[in-house]
């Protein structure tokens, strides 16, 4: 009797070190899949300063334009450095916004879009772009995986003592639904 109460105790207790484990190891890819977002993040802000530089080259006057470049790329970096979901979702739409105006001014230029240094930074933020839409379907599958784990049975009696907890989708700003003209 005293070794199966004792075989039952062993096999609970590594039944609880997996669950302790499994737990873990999904909030790790969660954190993981969300600093793949801001590695896409920072090198999109990053590449938009060089696209800016070469429409000012054509297009001094638009200075507001700039500035609100400049702008947007100082809060995304500041949400790429710990900012929560939503703080990096609305980042994004503000340089989301930049950089159509950004592209706006550079439609009123034939020369500027036929430039190649322009062709190549536009070709670039085309892959960035793709880059983080998968970098945010990526998270948004590993918040899934964690969130089924932990408001499911019998995980979910070990999230407490995991320290894990549900988590955010991240969900495209508001505006994004339809793509910019």
């Amino acid at each position: 009797m005293l070794w199966i109460i004792l075989a039952i105790v062993v096999a609970l207790v590594l039944f609880g070190v997996v669950a302790f484990n499994k737990l873990r190891t999904a909030d790790i890819g969660v954190d993981e899949a969300l600093g793949g977002i801001d590695v896409q993040l920072t090198r999109r802000a990053d590449l938009i300063p060089n696209l800016v530089n070469t429409v000012k080259g054509y297009a001094q006057h638009e200075k507001s334009v700039f500035e609100e470049v400049t702008a947007a790329r100082a809060s995304m970096s500041k949400a790429a450095a710990g900012g929560t979901i939503a703080e990096k979702a609305a980042s994004e739409a503000l340089m989301n916004k930049a950089l159509v105006d950004v592209m706006a001014v550079a439609e009123a230029y034939p020369d500027l879009k036929a430039s190649a240094n322009f062709q190549q930074l536009q070709t670039e933020l085309s892959d960035t772009e793709n880059k983080l839409s998968f970098a945010r379907q990526f998270y948004n599958d590993a918040a899934r995986t964690l969130n089924e784990l932990v408001k499911t049975i019998p995980w979910m009696f070990f999230a407490g003592i995991a320290g894990v907890k549900a988590r955010d989708f991240y969900e495209a700003p508001a505006g994004q639904e339809t793509p910019p003209n």
